[in-house]
Parts: structure tokens; sequence; C-alpha cells
């Protein structure tokens, strides 16, 4: 169940991290959440614990202990604590309990499919643990959960060691058998130890005291009664300290009532109301030759009234798997049994009805040397109680199988509801993933159409207002005769090496860490120290301006087939930035700084960056190479001083396209 897959999940976010949980589920090839009441397949977690054991580097045995250690927590987490709790009051009666448990938890998870257990106590104390699953090579879980169990209920620290594994005999399929030795070693606190031990030696000295005044009475008695019955001699009592020191529990000063059972010396009740009272049960000598049984099996499976018939005729084990011997269900007395019917040896009536599982103990009759199976209907729902044309009144009014049918129906539907819940909880998960990659998409576009801050304002409905920034560099550039290759081309053919240009250029904006302000045409526009004002904008500038003369040498002309040649123009100087529009709003540059970039870029030079004086004056100490062009004139600014740079002295042509 998804139950197991989700405790494994939270084991490893939990103690390695969601990063790690990630890699492992990839590697593994499944999905990252799973339903509780939904099944899977053994393979799904066969490949997890496969695949924790590379990615950790950790050997399997001990990633299958560690997670039967967390899946006793997790199961305490879910709400199973007070269940566990209360299987049984020392280690061997908790597991012993175990299948029980299993059975009960099978009615809400039908399809499960549980390992089972079988505990025999030693001389010495210790315990062997008998392990019966279908799945192989998961048995290390046993001594995870088995510890972590010990310790919480009990305050016992065990150590399991497997002494035996073998294919299975004793049951009827092919399981895993593992034997464990248990070995308890109990647990007590410093201060739990110095106050017993002290606690002990006060009650031996009470325990003298008693006991001498107990024997100065009795003397007295004695005495008092020689005196009475003319001195003649009588044995005296035994002290009754022997009596009184085995009712008092050592260092708890409570007195408990020994219990010895009490048997009348004829059984008070006649077949007939036996019979009628116990309506689910079976006794059957060694040879399965049945000799009683109730009457509501009787009417269900009317071949029982035979008496002498064999029961395996008519019934085969469910569980345990074993063979249909007294020797086998002997050895498996502790278990609880499921009989189901055989079909063959059904009343027609019954021939298209499901057949009718029974569920209960064995006792062994020592004196009469025959074996009683007190037992009632498996039955999961009042459905399942129709399937067999069977009703309330034909169970026992006090059998808690009526209450537990009843119950069971209830938390089927809880469970329904509970599963519908948690399918809508996933779907909403995933609708949350989707939503938020398309976010990213969206946000990434935004980002990339505006500054990130003045896009996540305008997000926020506020007003951005515009920004002076005293000091920037500009750059433009165009692609020379571009009207020539207009004129002579497809527009497809503009469309493509216009792209191809500027894919080039964008990913070189993102290497310098400057703006791309617009593109038009064939212009493109960039800013550096806008919108993040940086002391180092001219070289940044500078660098990629650097970086679109190598990056066009890669686009073709269409028209001619050589690669294209741009201009390219810097200008340094102040602007003022703001937000322009509602629809499709735009982060635009004002200021004369813009203009004299615009005209450095058109009185430039084929594969040339122009820089005017004020670019020069920022980047003349900056390890570039820069050669005096001399005064020009430039259009509506009159003359100009201008320069062209040529080289960055420190950086490789590697540094300035941003490659490895």
């Amino acid at each position: 169940y998804g139950f197991i897959n989700t405790c494994l999940k939270s084991l490893v976010v939990e103690k390695y991290g969601e990063e790690t949980w990630e890699k492992l589920r990839l590697q593994a090839g499944v999905q990252d959440s799973f339903l509780t009441f939904e099944v899977y397949k053994d393979e799904i977690t066969m490949q997890l614990v496969d695949k924790a054991c590379k990615v950790l580097g950790v050997p399997a045995d001990v990633v299958l202990r560690e997670f039967g250690k967390y899946f006793f927590e997790f199961c305490k987490r879910s709400g199973y604590d007070h269940m566990l709790r209360t299987l049984g009051g020392n280690l061997y009666e908790f597991i012993e309990n175990l299948d029980a448990l299993h059975s009960y938890l099978s009615l809400s998870y039908q399809e499960m499919n549980a390992p089972s257990f079988r505990v025999e106590k030693n001389e010495d104390g210790s315990m062997h643990l008998h392990y019966y699953s279908d799945r192989r090579g998961l048995c290390h879980i046993v001594p995870g959960i088995i510890g972590a169990a010990a310790l919480d209920f009990f305050n016992i620290e065990i150590s399991m060691k497997i002494v035996n594994q073998t294919e299975e005999e004793e049951r009827t399929g092919k399981k895993e058998h593992i034997v464990f030795l248990v070995t308890q070693t109990p647990l007590f606190p410093c201060k739990e130890r110095n106050e017993l031990s002290s606690s002990s030696q006060c009650l031996v000295d009470s325990e003298k005291q008693i006991e001498n005044q107990l024997n100065k009475e009795d003397l007295e008695k004695a005495k008092n009664a020689n005196g009475d019955r003319g001195n003649s001699i009588c044995p005296v009592k035994k002290s009754h300290w022997k009596t009184l020191r085995g009712i008092i529990t050592l260092g708890k000063g409570k007195l408990l009532r020994g219990f010895d059972p009490v048997y009348p010396k004829s059984l008070w009740i006649d077949t007939k109301t036996f019979c009628n009272g116990l309506p689910f049960h079976m006794v059957f000598d060694k040879e399965l030759k049945v000799k009683q049984a109730g009457v509501s099996i009787q009417k269900i499976v009317p071949g029982l009234q035979t008496m002498g018939i064999c029961l395996d005729q008519y019934f085969r084990i469910v569980h345990p798997e074993v063979p249909f011997t007294i020797s086998s269900i002997q050895k498996f007395i502790n278990s609880q049994f499921v009989f189901q019917t055989r079909r063959e040896m059904m009343p027609e009536s019954w021939k298209e009805r499901p057949m009718l599982e029974l569920r209960g103990q064995m006792m062994w009759m020592e004196p009469l040397q025959c074996m009683l199976y007190l037992c009632s209907p498996l039955l999961r729902t009042l459905h399942e109680l129709e399937e067999r044309q069977m009703h309330l009144a034909d169970i026992a009014p006090h059998d808690a199988t009526r209450d537990l049918i009843l119950l069971n129906q209830q938390r089927l539907a809880e469970m329904e509801l509970s599963n519908q819940l948690e399918r809508k909880k996933e779907e909403l998960r995933i609708l949350s993933k989707h939503l938020e990659e398309e976010k990213k998409k969206t946000e990434a576009l935004l980002y990339a159409m505006l500054p990130q801050h003045v896009a996540n304002q305008l997000k926020e409905g506020k007003r951005v207002e515009a920004g002076e920034f005293k000091e920037c560099t500009i750059l433009f550039s165009d692609v020379v005769t571009f009207t020539n290759i207009c004129a002579q081309c497809e527009p497809i053919q503009i469309v493509l090496m216009l792209n191809s240009m500027y894919l080039r250029f964008d990913r070189l904006t993102t290497v310098h860490d400057v703006y791309k302000v617009e593109t038009i045409g064939d212009a493109y526009m960039v800013v550096g120290g806008v919108p993040v004002p940086v002391p180092t904008h001219a070289e940044r500038v500078a660098n990629f301006a650097l970086g679109m003369i190598m990056a066009a040498k890669g686009v073709q002309n269409p028209v001619s087939g050589n690669p294209i040649q741009i201009r390219v123009g810097i200008h340094t100087g102040p602007v003022l930035a703001g937000v322009v529009g509602e629809k499709m709003p735009r982060y635009c540059l004002f200021g004369d700084t813009v203009n004299i970039a615009s005209r450095m870029e058109s009185h430039g030079v084929p594969s040339k960056i122009h820089l005017s004086s004020s670019a020069y004056q920022c980047l003349k100490y900056k390890n570039f190479e820069i050669t005096e062009r001399g005064e020009i004139e430039v259009k509506g600014k009159g003359k100009m001083h201008t320069y062209f740079l040529i080289r960055n002295k420190s950086a490789t042509e590697n540094e300035i396209m941003g490659r490895p």
C-alpha cells in the first residue's frame, strides 16, 4: 500500500533532505507521492530500497533496519500508537499478537499481504522469532521494528541474530522463513537502579522485623492455648510470614491476591445449549474427523451434520498457510486460523455465492485428544453479509463480529472519503506545481521585457516612478547596408538573419551583466549602470561591444554569403529612466546621452567600436587598447573628438564571449 512508500519517502526527506529524495525517485523511475489506500506494485518499493543503497552508499541491511525503526515511529504518528501499545504486556505477547493486528487491519486494507510471525520461548529467557514472508530480502526490517517497539513500550534493549534462513516447508506456498534469536536486556536508569537496590535492602530489613513480630505472636498464642488446655503439648503453628511474603510485590508495597481458577466437577451446560450458544465452533480429532459443530455452521455447511466426516473435505486453511494436519495446527496454535469453505462441497444454492470464511482460535483438549475451533464468520461489510445470504441474526448476540461488521462498514465509508480527499489533494498538488511552473515562465517573460524590480512593482499594482541616473554608458549598433540587404532578400531571410544575430547578442548581455533596452529593426540598444547603478558600467558595455563584433562574424549575409558587418557606438553620460505606457509597457531611457550614443553609431565605421570622449575618459585607465580617431562633424552636435575601441588587453576571446 501507498502507506509503506510514503513512509520510505518521509524517512529519506527527514534524514537526507528533499534533494536526495528527488534524485533517488528519478533514478528509481517512480512518482513523487503515493496515496495511502492505493495499492502499488512491490517492484516500486524494491526499486526505491535498491536506489537508496546506491545513492546513500549504505548496505541494504542497514537501510532496511533503519527503515524498520522509522516505520514503527511513522505508524505511531499515523494514529496506530494506542493500537500497538495495547497488543501485549511484554515483548513475547506483543510479537504473538502481531498476526492478529494484521488480520484486523486487513478488514480495511483488503489487498494487504502482510508477513507472519511465530514466537517460541526458550529456557534461558531468550526467544526464537519465526518470520514468514512472500517477499524475499526484507527480513532486516524486522529487527528495526521489533527493536524500536521493545525500547519504546517495554524499556528493553534487544539483539536479534539470524540463526536459520530456509525455503519455507512448514507452510504451503513458497515463503521465506527466517528464524531470529532474540535476547533481551532490561534498561534501568542509574537513579532507578539505586532506588531499587536501596528499597530492596529496606524491604529485607522490614521483612526480618515483621517475621520476628509474627513469630512472637505465634508463640504467645501457642502458650495461651497450652494454658487453656491444661498444659497439653501442641505443635506451634507455622509462621504466617511465608504467606504474607508471597502476596507482597517487591518495592511496590501493593497487596496482590494469588489467582487459582476453580473448575466444576462436571460441565453445567447441556450439549444443545452449547451448540446454540456458540453457533460457530467445531471439535475434531487427530484424524480431522468432526465430533461436534455449532448450529450456524451446520446450517451453512449441512455436510457437518454427518458426524465423523473429515473437516478438510469441507474446508481449506487460508491463514496461516499450513497443511491441514493436526501437527501443523498445533505448531501455529497461537495464530488466528482462517478457514474457507470448499465450493465443490457446498449445496447448489451456494454455488453462485462467494465462499464463507471463518476466523478464530484453536484450543487443544489434551484429555479428549481433540481440537476445539472457536470461530466467527470473517465478514467485513454488510454487503458481504448479503452476498452470502446471511443476516446479523445468524451471529450470536455475544459475538463482537456483529459490532465489527457495522463499525467496519462505517470505517470503510470514512476510508473512501479519506481516499477521495487524498486524491483531490494530490490533484491540487499537481495543479499547483504546474501553476508554479507556468508562473515561472510568465515571470521569465516579464523579466525579459522589464527590469525585475520594475516588473515586481507593476505586479503589485504600484506606480513606477522615473529615476535619474547621473552616469551610465549606452551602446547602439546596426547592420551595415541593412537597407540594401532588405531590398534583395525575402522577408523570412531577414527575420532569420536578425534572429540569429540577436540570440548571440542576448547571450552576451547575460555574460557581461548589461541591460538590453530595445531593438528596432536592425538597431540594438544596451545600457550599463541602469536600472542598477554600478561603477563598472563603461567596462561592461565595452566588453559587450567587443563580444558583439566577434559574434557578428558568425552571422551570414543572405545576399553575399559573407559574415555581416555591424557598426557600434558608445557614449557615457546622465539619463532619465522610467516605464512608458500601460499596454506593453517599456522601460525607456531619455536624455541627450541617448542621442549622442546614437550619433556615435551612425557616424561609426563598419566592424569598429566608436567611442565618445566621455566614454574614452571612463575606459582610458582600464586596460583597453584605444586609438584616437580625431575630430569629426557630428550631425546636430558639431565637432566632436572621438576614439575607436580596439581590444581588452587583459581578457581573452573566450572570456569576452563567455565560453569555458
